[in-house]
């Protein structure tokens, strides 16, 4: 990539801007959660799209993903530090949220 021709907005916008990225990376701003859990909280997401959504997070290095070896199996979702630098925007969104619906 050409980091001289690329729009930095464009570029943020190519890791976090689908309808369930920041929702999935909002919900994990307090902290580590199962990934049923966190599925549960984003209200309208099917199954195919979850795990689609978290492993696009994952591997563009937004969120980790542990999987501890018991039965049933357990999945946990963390952000990496990459992601957890999201936390201004991710918040400001949600104020701006907030506020809109006040109106």
């Amino acid at each position: 990539m050409n980091k001289n021709n690329y729009c930095p907005l464009n570029y943020t916008m190519t890791l976090i801007g689908t309808k369930w990225k920041p929702l999935i990376l909002f919900h994990l701003l307090e902290g580590a959660l199962r990934s049923g859990v966190l599925q549960k909280q984003i209200i309208g997401i099917s199954n195919k799209m979850f795990t689609q959504t978290v492993r696009e997070l994952e591997k563009d290095g937004l969120v980790i993903r542990k999987v501890y070896p018991v039965v049933p199996p357990k999945v946990e979702y963390t952000l990496s530090e990459r992601g957890k630098s999201l936390e201004n925007i991710l918040r400001s969104l949600d104020e701006w949220g907030a506020n809109d619906l006040d109106n």
